[in-house]
């Protein structure tokens, strides 16, 4: 992926990690669109970035994804990136029934949302001269956080869907790069941002934008490598035990 130039789609861009990238990217000189839910959010991180847009988008409903696509790409018809940020993260007692709503709710957002805004905007992104497709799995895709199952399956099954898109996609103009991070302190799940074990927000953009520049198709930052490789290096017990407790 060229680090200049480009029209990128980032949802979940009014806060966290989607705000960070938005916001380095956009200085790269890239057209930036960020895109999510509340849009006063989003308003106020386009304020402080001049140039920057934004649009309104639940990406955790069907209809609303349809009619974001057919409008996104009439208004920035140059859009030629997509990073698939958006997310929830939700804590689940699997003993009693009860986390249903939760469950279907973070598989809505974290793997249907990107699976159906892929499905809207490849066509579109298959004309252009160069395009990328970003998905932000997680550490946790590696080594589940047991008291977040659906985030981690999702964020499981995201890691491989791009594996098959990279390879489906592998003789067109559409690179596919995972990114993903380990615990950032951002406010994802209560207390994220204050616990010392998260990353600094700007360390992890920074470190991970160096990364995108590299051309790397798995942006994996030092302190994600802990669980990215804990099969790999025969530990993997041993760092379950040590993330759960």
């Amino acid at each position: 992926m060229e680090m200049t130039g480009n029209t990128i789609l980032i949802t979940g861009g009014g806060s966290g990690i989607g705000k960070g990238l938005a916001e380095a990217l956009h200085a790269l000189g890239n057209q930036v669109i960020i895109a999510g839910r509340r849009a006063d959010a989003l308003q106020q991180v386009a304020a402080a970035n001049p140039g920057m847009a934004i649009a309104t988008l639940d990406v955790g409903d069907a209809a609303d994804i349809a009619r974001f696509a057919a409008s996104v790409v009439e208004t920035h018809p140059a859009l030629n990136a997509i990073l698939h940020n958006a997310g929830i993260m939700r804590a689940e007692t699997l003993v009693d029934g009860t986390y249903l709503d939760d469950a279907e709710a973070t598989i809505a957002t974290n793997l249907l949302g990107p699976i159906r805004l892929n499905a809207a905007l490849l066509p579109h992104l298959l004309k252009q001269p160069r395009a990328a497709v970003m998905t932000v799995s997680s550490g946790l895709a590696f080594v589940p956080l047991t008291m977040t199952p659906t985030y981690s399956a999702t964020k499981a099954a995201i890691h491989s869907y791009s594996q098959s898109l990279r390879h489906q996609l592998r003789e067109t103009n559409v690179d596919v790069i995972e990114i993903a991070p380990p615990a950032v302190a951002t406010t994802l799940m209560p207390g994220q941002d204050q616990d010392p074990r998260s990353m600094p927000l700007a360390d992890y953009i920074r470190e991970a934008v160096e990364l995108l520049g590299k051309g790397e198709k798995e942006v994996l930052v030092e302190r994600v490598k802990f669980l990215r490789f804990a099969e790999a290096r025969g530990d993997y017990d041993a760092v379950f035990a040590a993330i759960n407790g």
